[in-house]
């Protein structure tokens, strides 16, 4: 648009505003040849220095009072006493033409004395898309210093022209390999002249002054004032030449959390954080500050790091008097931090993953200690089978679960090349091993025996061989259309149930019972598989071939023909899950029962290559077999479906040593099968190194075989791996899962829905006095199946702006203490002035998605502004 043009839009624009009088004044008659181009419709143009000035105020003001007219006066303004025009001046509207005074139009600028500072910023304007960009972030009563800040958010391309957000998008043109490499942006801003506005600023905000200002300074000490005003400990001596004074460091922690807290800048701040770590020596900084000293720090990973490590240790040094709540306390808090959260990804500079599940790896060693300091060997030792039964079923299993979820936890750390475990693995062993598997090898071990010399039966627990009977064959009874599903995965054992339990417990539509029954010993595949088929009798034939009603049980055709006599199929679970709706339906619908086979467990743990993945597997196994319940309730409608298994399993990563070998030297007489953990044949002699019995008396065979298991936890040799074994008598083994599950229908269907626990904040009145304020927050009930934790972002808002850091804090306690239930969050006020008649607001969203979950007014009186 030529010039001209331009004039010709403004003037217009301020006719059609409704200004009957417009005083253009132009000092240089630089647009005086202009005027010929000019034509506003209605409006009549008066050359001042042409026209009588009594002529011109007659006509406006007394023969044409309602006409409008551009009053043009080339030249400099006349002195007050000489000026005719005086007056008019003073309810005319004014006109500069001049290309500050357009721009400061166009920008809608009320403060005049904008011109001069807009002049100096004429080759910013010059640039249309420039100016245009410029448009979106001035406002009427915008001063020097806000068009300045536009103007720097313009070239850097921010999203708002707020000094912290413009202050992190410079940073985030920094090199982080080489800092004092001057960014593209910032010379832009030099080029522009906004540089000196900018470190003015600086200096306002947050302190920092130098001779000769940089941004890699300015950086180092950013992250210096962060660490150290959140340290609750001294501040290292090095780095106190670095820190901003006071009112600075307030302001330094609310803009370094904004950066952390933003998803598309957050990798550069790792990056630039860990160049920062290494210029400061951050390693040599930590020696002598306590974990405690750390707790609120989130500034560099080495902080994390070093936190893991020391935490660790004192898991180790106090294995014995752990004092389990002060190490969830701290754990739960570095898990919600910036580098352990497992809200946002892993990246290059930031080892989430790892860090994550080091932390649940050292809570599952903490409590699993825990568990051994309450109970101690007399824990363990219950002289009523039923009783010890019943306790593995009730609490104890929460042991074999925790020593697999530490291990977990522990490969998916190594997997990450984080190996600051590795010291903590041989005592979890020792407890795991020497305290848990002894005791229950001892005390259950000797109850075992005499069962299986005796009655292999316990009050009010239902055996393994009357599953089919007492589960299945009830229900199919009750309704003629009735279709029962049965999973069984094999060695799918009850601690491993549990876990899934509690998933289905949260799933829509579904409730899930966990039950359990005595397995069959020896506790093998063969077995445990045939005693769940619907039997009236069990027998061996003269080679060792188990017999369901006369036929062999081995394998799905098999199985598929003893299923036939109660209209059922036997499919394995790969199968099944590879199938198509319409495919899955059509295979089910002549059949009542139907069998699904899953094999992840044995198939790994059973092999000496890859028992080492035995833990890897359980977890596989618990994810698919929650998928395939899905499947199953959703695709095919049913409303009964049962899983369960053929047996449990010993598993420890240490592999067993010689004293763990039973001493047996050859096979006896008799002997049909030799397994790790068990012995098949007929007429098997006594030996005191091993338990004698009869499947007769175990699994309720009529012709049945003899067998021996070795003591306690032995294996009979080490064969085909050692460390994953079955066959024998132990808890872990016997102690057979069944899960109920039920489609839930009608009236019942809305208590299976799930939510987010709510959370509110304690108190009645919220005012903020000093520049760090203490909120204490607390979730409204347990955490439970159907209630899930809920995780948010809070801090302290005018409007959408934050006004303090930004914390993240996780409601998910499961206890019915309400002491529990409460967080504490530090919030940090940025240093500002602050309206004690205004009201701001402390909002709580969720991580995920975003939703407010609390909003309180909050009013903030200091006593003395921002003075720490």
């Amino acid at each position: 648009m030529s010039t001209p043009d331009k004039i010709q839009q403004c003037l217009a624009a301020l006719f059609d505003e409704g200004s009957r009088i417009v005083f253009w004044q132009d000092p240089d008659r630089e647009f005086e040849e202009s005027l010929a181009e000019i034509t506003l419709d209605n409006v009549a143009l008066i050359r001042l220095d042409r026209e009588p000035a009594l002529a011109v105020k007659t006509r406006m003001e007394l023969e044409e009072p309602a006409g409008r007219y551009l009053l043009y006066q080339p030249g400099p303004r006349p002195d007050p006493e000489t000026d005719w025009f005086l007056d008019v001046r003073i309810y005319a509207t004014s006109f500069l033409a001049d290309r500050a005074s357009m721009h400061l139009r166009e920008l809608g600028l009320r403060q005049l004395s904008l011109r001069n500072h807009l002049a100096q910023r004429a080759a910013f304007l010059a640039n249309k898309e420039r100016l245009n960009g410029l448009k979106r972030f001035i406002q009427p009563d915008d001063n020097a210093d806000d068009v300045d800040l536009a103007i720097m958010a313009v070239l850097i391309r921010a999203d708002q022209p707020d000094f912290f957000n413009i202050l992190i998008a410079l940073l985030q043109d920094l090199d982080a390999r080489n800092p004092d490499n001057i960014p593209t942006s910032w010379t832009e801003w030099t080029k522009y002249g906004v540089d000196q506005t900018f470190w003015r600023m600086v200096e306002a905000r947050l302190g920092y002054r130098e001779e000769c200002p940089s941004l890699r300074n300015l950086l180092i000490r950013l992250l210096v004032a962060d660490f150290a005003r959140n340290l609750r400990g001294k501040i290292p001596e090095s780095l106190r030449p670095l820190l901003l004074p006071e009112k600075g460091m307030a302001n330094a922690v609310v803009c370094l959390s904004q950066w952390r807290d933003s998803a598309s800048r957050s990798l550069r701040f790792e990056s630039l954080s860990m160049a920062v770590a290494e210029t400061i020596r951050l390693d040599e900084c930590l020696d002598g500050l306590a974990i405690e000293d750390l707790a609120d720090v989130k500034t560099f990973l080495g902080v994390e790091l070093f936190l893991a490590q020391h935490l660790r240790d004192r898991v180790m040094e106090t294995a014995n008097a752990i004092h389990l709540e002060e190490i969830r306390t701290t754990i739960t808090r570095r898990l919600d931090g910036y580098w352990a959260t497992d809200r946002l990804q892993t990246t290059q500079y930031a080892p989430r993953y790892a860090l994550h599940r080091v932390y649940n790896a050292l809570l599952f060693a903490a409590e699993l200690f825990d568990w051994r300091n309450r109970l101690g060997y007399e824990g363990l030792n219950h002289s009523n089978p039923q009783h010890f039964y019943q306790a593995y079923t009730r609490t104890l299993y929460r042991v074999d679960q925790l020593y697999r979820l530490f291990h977990e936890a522990a490969d998916a750390a190594v997997g990450a090349n984080l190996d600051i475990l590795k010291p903590l693995q041989p005592i979890v062993e020792d407890c795991y091993g020497n305290w848990f598997i002894h005791s229950l090898a001892m005390h259950w071990g000797s109850l075992a025996e005499q069962l299986i010399q005796g009655r292999w039966q316990l009050d009010d627990i239902p055996s393994q061989q009357h599953f089919f009977k007492r589960l299945v064959q009830p229900l199919l009874d009750s309704e003629r259309e009735r279709r029962v599903f049965v999973i069984v995965s094999d060695a799918f054992r009850f601690e491993a149930a549990q876990e899934l339990t509690d998933i289905l417990n949260s799933t829509y539509r579904v409730t899930a019972e966990l039950l359990s029954q005595l397995g069959v010993v020896p506790s093998h595949t063969a077995l445990g598989m045939a005693a769940l088929l619907p039997h009236k009798r069990m027998d061996y034939s003269d080679n060792g071939t188990l017999l369901v009603d006369g036929q062999s049980s081995a394998g799905l055709e098999q199985r598929n023909k003893i299923l036939a006599s109660v209209e059922g199929i036997a499919v394995k679970v790969d199968d099944f899950m590879a199938m198509k709706k319409e495919e899955s339906r059509a295979l089910i619908r002549s059949h009542r029962v139907v069998v699904l086979y899953h094999n992840r467990i044995d198939a790994v743990g059973d092999h000496q290559a890859s028992e080492e993945n035995a833990f890897i597997a359980v977890r596989e196994t618990i994810n698919e077999l929650a998928a395939l319940v899905s499947r199953i309730i959703n695709n095919l409608n049913s409303t009964h479906l049962l899983i369960t298994a053929d047996h449990g399993f010993l598993f420890q990563m240490t592999p067993p040593g010689e004293t763990d070998k039973n001493s047996l030297s050859a096979k006896p007489p008799g002997t049909l099968l030799a397994k790790k953990r068990y012995l098949l044949g007929r007429n098997l002699p006594m030996d005191p190194m091993a338990i004698r019995g009869s499947t007769n008396t175990t699994a309720g065979t009529q012709d049945g075989l003899d067998f021996w298991v070795p003591k306690g936890a032995n294996r009979f040799h080490f064969v085909g791996g050692s460390r994953f074994v079955h066959g024998g008598p132990l808890l872990q083994e016997i102690v057979v899962p069944v899960i109920k599950v039920q489609q839930v229908k009608g009236k019942r269907l809305e208590a299976t829905r799930t939510r987010s626990v709510g959370i509110n904040l304690l108190g009645s009145t919220f005012k903020i006095t000093t520049n760090r304020h203490r909120f204490i927050l607390i979730q409204n009930e347990a955490v439970s199946d159907r209630i899930k934790p809920v995780s948010v972002r809070i801090a302290l808002y005018e409007g959408e702006t934050p006004i303090s850091n930004v914390e993240s804090v996780t409601f998910d306690s499961p206890s019915k203490d309400m002491n529990e239930w409460r967080k504490e969050v530090r919030l940090t006020l940025a240093s500002r002035t602050f309206d004690k008649k205004n009201r701001y607001q402390l909002i709580a969203r969720t991580v995920d998605t975003g939703i407010e979950e609390l909003r309180m007014d909050v009013t903030i009186d200091l006593a003395f502004d921002n003075d720490f």
